[in-house]
């Protein structure tokens, strides 16, 4: 949390709060320089239409009017499920509601998804199975009075930076530290023991790590039999896994796997932290199933300072994910097809809401070449350049009857639209975010946005409107009492309690606190009420490295950029840092190419090839090598594999096979 510095109607400077439980007077560098971009003479100011001339600049109720005739056109023409709508998880709970309203009630679509399906739509699906609930099981403060922190498919300390300093805390105070990752990341440098696996192999340690637990009797077994169910099933499987086998499939030498799993099951206190080197698999879920099968095995849930946490990236991806800007469930993760729910909406919106599945965003290309979608309403996001094989997505939304975008810059995605919308950016907005660990939080303008840039809410509204739906929001309050009334994990909270700080959900009544740690004294949210076990077997990625793409190629984020650079790129010193896209190589395979740190390479793989400058550097072993997906002019995502996980439909970003070759400069 901080405070903006405004002076003549600028920003000019950030002050962190103190007295915040979890910043505590702490920012992340894009924290320090982030409002920069808001004033941007990049911003779009005006509603754009595009004609056969190009883009021209229009009148609000022009452009507005447009959009609400063409939506109504091919929903009459084609039916709802034409339409997609893609949300965001940097715009507020509020903006994301009105979407959500606006999507399912208005034009009747459950096309809705947002950028929590290329981060941890396999969160939300594991962990809902597992243990009722598609969220971080603890509260960021609780970090420093664990006693062992095990960390696997998380950059933290340069993408969650003032989490991995409450993991300082914790290690300052005895905790121990396991890293788990292909990379050499800066947390591995510190960890008292890091084991570095082949990329895709999370499954084989997990249940390697199990084997070593259960075989040696470091189980909880009372845990097991009083709050979970499935584990003689799981257990099948997991026996199959010796250190000796795990050895072979993922790299990671016996003793430390062994060592790992000892310290892990002994610890009085243990949390688990991942992100996405873990859920960017077409075993994303399973992944996540096997992660919460090692802590239910030794009854590390449930606790303080106990539990399973994914690192959310953005600002507002658990509230985004909350609000059901997602296909398949409605706000508060409730069923669409349970006739109770349906009609408590019914209720509220006048409508039912569709009870048919919708679409992943990463299933609506195929269905634009197929027919099936004729027109995307785009609030916030930039998919044609954050989904994988970017050929396959241009391809597709050029072939779109209509696209409408709001966002506060011109973005590869705006090139395909044919209506403009100019949206406020978080400095400019009221309204609440729903950080990592569950904690709803207030955020007040401060500043008046650039031209004749409006809050998304108030563009879909006025669309919902002419499309004969008026929702009759005046302010942001009023859209959160309505959202809240009908999710009872917000029911409790209102802007008066979160005024000075904010409330971590699940909080059903006015009077109730707010709820830091999840399934206390093993009280899981699933139909029995115990925690399940999931058997899962490795399986290799779709595509491996052979003779001719002899490299795995994984992605990533870098500290000072944010996705892709939409709003990093306009803040000088960010920019100034990294300004183009790297690929990191190891420096065994750079000597075998003749290749030294600054020089071009060319990475191809079977969609396309990409250049880029070359980093050597330790951080990656042998055989691998990573690069960023920031840079439009770099597009790293044309390289990625377009196949997904079946159950959570999360694309496979993590490992593609690749070659490389030296590009005379």
């Amino acid at each position: 949390m901080f405070y903006l510095r405004v002076r003549d109607g600028r920003i000019v400077g950030v002050v962190p709060s103190r007295s915040h439980p979890i910043s505590r007077g702490r920012l992340c560098l894009k924290g320090w320089r982030s409002y920069e971009f808001a004033q941007h003479p990049d911003r779009l100011k005006y509603p754009l239409i595009r004609t056969r001339q190009g883009l021209r600049r229009a009148s609000w109720p022009e452009a507005l009017d447009l959009v609400a005739e063409k939506l109504s056109e091919i929903k009459a023409r084609y039916g709802p499920e034409a339409i997609a709508v893609f949300g965001s998880a940097k715009c507020t709970n509020e903006d994301n509601y009105v979407l959500v309203r606006f999507a399912r009630a208005v034009i009747g679509t459950d096309h809705v998804d947002h950028c929590a399906r290329l981060c941890h739509a396999s969160t939300v699906a594991g962990l809902a199975r597992a243990f009722g609930s598609g969220a971080m099981t603890n509260s960021i403060e609780e970090i420093e009075d664990t006693d062992l922190i095990l960390i696997t498919g998380s950059n933290t300390s340069e993408q969650h930076p003032v989490i991995a300093s409450h993991m300082m805390r914790a290690l300052r105070k005895g905790a121990r530290l396991v890293v788990i990752d292909p990379r050499k990341v800066p947390m591995a440098r510190i960890a008292h023991l890091y084991l570095s696996h082949r990329p895709g192999t999370d499954i084989a340690w997990i249940n390697g790590m199990i084997y070593v637990i259960v075989s040696e009797g470091l189980h909880n077994r009372r845990f097991i039999e009083e709050h979970t169910e499935g584990f003689e099933e799981m257990w099948q499987v997991a026996r199959q896994y010796p250190p000796e086998r795990v050895e072979r499939i993922t790299g990671i030498p016996r003793e430390k796997l062994v060592q790992a799993a000892r310290w892990y099951a002994t610890a009085p206190r243990a949390m688990i932290f991942y992100a996405m080197g873990i859920t960017q698999h077409v075993t994303g879920t399973h992944n996540v199933f096997a992660l919460a099968n090692l802590a239910m095995v030794t009854g590390h849930i449930g606790r303080p300072g106990t539990g399973v946490n994914p690192l959310r990236g953005q600002n507002n991806v658990q509230g985004a994910s909350d609000l059901a800007v997602v296909p398949r469930k409605l706000p508060g993760y409730q069923n669409p097809q349970d006739p109770e729910v349906r009609a408590r909406f019914k209720a509220v919106w006048g409508v039912e809401p569709p009870a048919w599945p919708g679409l992943a965003s990463t299933q609506v290309s195929d269905a634009i070449l197929e027919g099936k979608v004729r027109a995307i309403y785009v609030m916030g996001e930039n998919p044609v350049r954050s989904h994988p094989d970017v050929h396959h997505i241009e391809e597709a939304f050029r072939r779109l009857d209509f696209l409408v975008v709001h966002d506060i810059f011109p973005t590869e995605t705006t090139e395909f639209a044919h209506v403009i919308f100019p949206a406020t950016a978080w400095p400019e907005k009221n309204g609440t975010f729903t950080n990592t660990d569950r904690r709803v939080q207030r955020v007040r303008k401060a500043v008046d946005p650039p031209g004749e840039a409006r809050d998304d809410w108030w563009i879909i509204q006025e669309v919902a409107r002419r499309m004969g739906h008026d929702f009759g929001f005046t302010n942001e309050a009023e859209i959160f009492n309505e959202m809240a009334s009908l999710m009872p994990i917000y029911r409790g909270i209102s802007y008066e309690r979160i005024e000075h700080q904010g409330i971590p959900w699940p909080c059903p009544s006015p009077e109730h606190p707010g709820t830091p740690y999840l399934h206390k004294d093993g009280h899981f949210n699933t139909p029995s009420g115990r925690g399940r076990f999931h058997p899962v077997e490795h399986v290799d990625p779709p595509e491996l490295p052979d003779e001719e793409y002899p490299f795995y190629l994984t992605t990533g984020r870098v500290g000072v950029h944010w996705h892709t650079r939409t709003m990093t790129r306009r803040v000088h010193y960010l920019e100034r840092e990294v300004p183009e896209a790297f690929v990191e190589i190891s420096p065994q395979d750079a000597a075998r190419l003749k290749v030294r740190t600054g020089d071009r390479v060319r990475i191809t793989s079977r969609r396309g090839s990409v250049e880029a400058r070359a980093l050597v550097t330790d951080t990656v072993p042998p055989g691998v090598v990573f690069s960023t997906f920031h840079f439009g002019e770099n597009p790293i995502n044309l390289l990625t594999i377009n196949a997904l996980d079946p159950i959570a439909l999360i694309p496979e970003l993590k490992v593609s096979a690749v070659k490389l070759e030296k590009v005379a400069e």
